[in-house]
């Protein structure tokens, strides 16, 4: 059992590499859905941007947590010199409530953008990863299709005998299969794609 599936592994493996080599040279078909490659590329390049917007958003987070924490620290200094300083005690006072005015506003705007940080980093790190964890496996599939299409081709154009027709069924079989395996990945991507693109806002 074990051994058959190393088998169909080996198989596999070289049929997907003699595609992929043939691809790359220029001697081998390829399967192409322009629509959906594009609508993909479109979302790699969209995931990048947003990795960037995460990145920065997240250095203006801790910088402004900074910030909020020295206005809070500049409040209490100035609340104890109110204290300890009684012909300053208005102007240190006033400096005081303006800090923790300031700190109370700045902690209100570090909450919504501490939300805006998490709400990017599940776009970006998981819904688009999903997405795209998607399109692997649907690339993965295009090229098993384009494999075993091929493969099928080569012996459709063979010589037909008892033995031959044999394999040519088996080639029928198996390119069937991957042929609805990646039919059903382009839909899925399509659909993840189409969400997406629903749920911009």
């Amino acid at each position: 059992e074990k051994f058959d599936i190393v088998k169909k592994w080996g198989i596999n493996t070289y049929k997907c590499t003699k595609q992929l080599i043939s691809e790359r040279f220029g001697r081998g078909s390829r399967t192409v859905d322009l629509e959906l490659e594009t609508q993909i590329e479109l979302l790699r390049e969209t995931k990048r941007k947003y990795e960037c917007v995460l990145q920065l958003a997240r250095a203006f987070t801790n910088h402004f947590y900074s910030l909020v924490q020295t206005q809070h620290a500049l409040g209490d200094a100035f609340a104890d010199l109110s204290q300890k300083s009684p012909e300053l005690q208005e102007e240190f006072g006033y400096n005081a409530e303006t800090q923790k005015l300031l700190c109370k506003n700045g902690e209100t705007l570090l909450g919504a953008v501490n939300f805006f940080v998490s709400s990017i980093n599940t776009l970006v790190n998981k819904t688009m990863e999903d997405t795209l964890m998607t399109v692997k496996q649907y690339e993965t599939a295009r090229l098993e299709y384009d494999a075993y299409r091929t493969d099928l081709e080569e012996l459709s154009m063979g010589p037909r005998d008892a033995s031959t027709l044999c394999r040519l069924d088996a080639a029928q079989s198996q390119f069937q299969s991957h042929k609805d395996k990646y039919e059903k990945l382009r839909a899925d991507v399509a659909i993840k794609l189409k969400f997406l693109e629903e749920n911009k806002v």
